[in-house]
C-alpha cells in the first residue's frame, strides 16, 4: 500500500511522492491478511492501491493473474525506492515508540518488520518496470477506476480505506468500494481499523449502504495482526438481488 499523508487525489490534484510514504507486503502478507485460499490465488485479481507491495511480483512467478493499480507507478523505480529510505527512519522511530500499539506475531520485532520491508521492496523494483509493459503495475487511483464492468474476480485493497479515515471522506470510501465492487465478483479490505487503531466511523454505514444495493458484506477475523486488535477484514460479494451496475446510495 502506498500511505498518503495529504489527500491530494481527494482534491483533483496529481500525486506527489513526497506526500507519500511507499510501504510494501509481501504474498504471504496478503495470504493471510485477506484468507486468500489456494484457490483465490487462481482467479484473476486486481490489488488496489498496492504500492511497492511484491504480491504482484511473487504471484505473478507462481503463474497468478494480477493486476496492481497505484498512483505511484506513475514514478519510477529509482524514484520509489528513494523515497522509501527517505521516509523509513520516521515510520520506524513511530513503531519503536508506541511498542504498546503493536502485534509482534508474524514480524517477531521492528527490525524483522524493517527486513520485511526491505526484502518485499526488493522483490516488487526488481519486477516493476517488466510489469509496467505487461500492464501489470497501472498507474490509477480512487475513487475512479478505468477497468470495464466485472473484469476481475478478487478485488484487495489492502491498508488504504478505512486506515486512512481522518484524510479521506465517507463519500471518496463509499464511491471507491461501490467502484470495487463493480469491478470485480468479489472484494475484500484489510484493515477496518484507523491510523488510531479504531474501527473506521465508515464501517456501518457503507456495509448498510451496500446491503440496500444488493451486496453481502461482513466482517471475518482473519490470521494476519500487526496493529493491535487490527484482524479483521471486510469480505464482500454480490448478492443474489444485486444488478449488474449498483450505484452506492449517498
Amino acid at each position: 500500500m502506498t500511505a498518503i499523508i495529504f489527500a491530494d487525489s481527494q482534491k483533483g490534484m496529481p500525486v506527489s511522492l513526497d506526500k507519500v510514504i511507499p510501504w510494501e507486503r509481501s504474498l504471504a502478507e496478503y495470504r493471510l491478511m485477506f484468507t486468500l485460499a489456494d484457490e483465490d490465488l487462481q482467479k484473476s485479481i486486481v490489488g488496489c492501491g498496492d504500492g511497492p507491495a511484491s504480491f504482484n511480483a511473487d504471484l505473478t512467478r507462481q503463474g497468478g493473474r494480477v493486476v496492481s493499480f497505484d498512483p505511484i507507478y506513475g514514478f519510477t523505480a529509482i524514484e520509489i525506492a528513494t523515497r522509501f529510505e527517505e521516509s523509513v527512519d520516521a515510520v520506524m522511530s513511530q513503531v519503536r515508540c508506541s511498542p504498546e500499539s503493536w502485534t509482534w506475531k508474524y514480524h517477531t520485532d521492528p527490525d524483522d518488520l524493517l527486513r520485511n520491508r526491505r526484502h518485499a521492496l526488493d522483490l516488487f523494483l526488481s519486477d516493476f518496470e517488466t510489469g509496467k509493459l505487461d500492464g501489470r503495475y497501472q498507474a490509477g487511483e480512487f475513487p475512479s477506476l478505468e477497468f470495464p464492468d466485472q473484469k476481475f474476480e478478487l478485488a484487495l485493497c489492502s491498508h488504504f480505506l478505512f486506515l486512512y479515515s481522518e484524510h479521506f471522506t465517507y463519500d471518496f470510501h463509499c464511491v471507491s468500494i461501490f467502484e470495487m465492487c463493480r469491478i470485480a465478483k468479489e472484494v475484500r479490505v484489510f484493515p477496518i481499523l484507523t491510523l488510531k487503531q479504531e474501527r473506521s466511523p465508515y464501517l456501518d454505514l457503507i456495509i448498510e449502504d451496500l446491503g440496500k444495493s444488493g451486496y453481502l458484506a461482513e466482517i471475518r477475523e482473519v490470521d494476519y495482526e500487526l496493529q493491535k486488535n487490527g484482524n479483521q477484514a471486510l469480505f464482500i460479494t454480490r448478492g443474489a438481488e444485486c444488478c449488474d451496475r449498483c450505484d452506492p446510495i449517498l
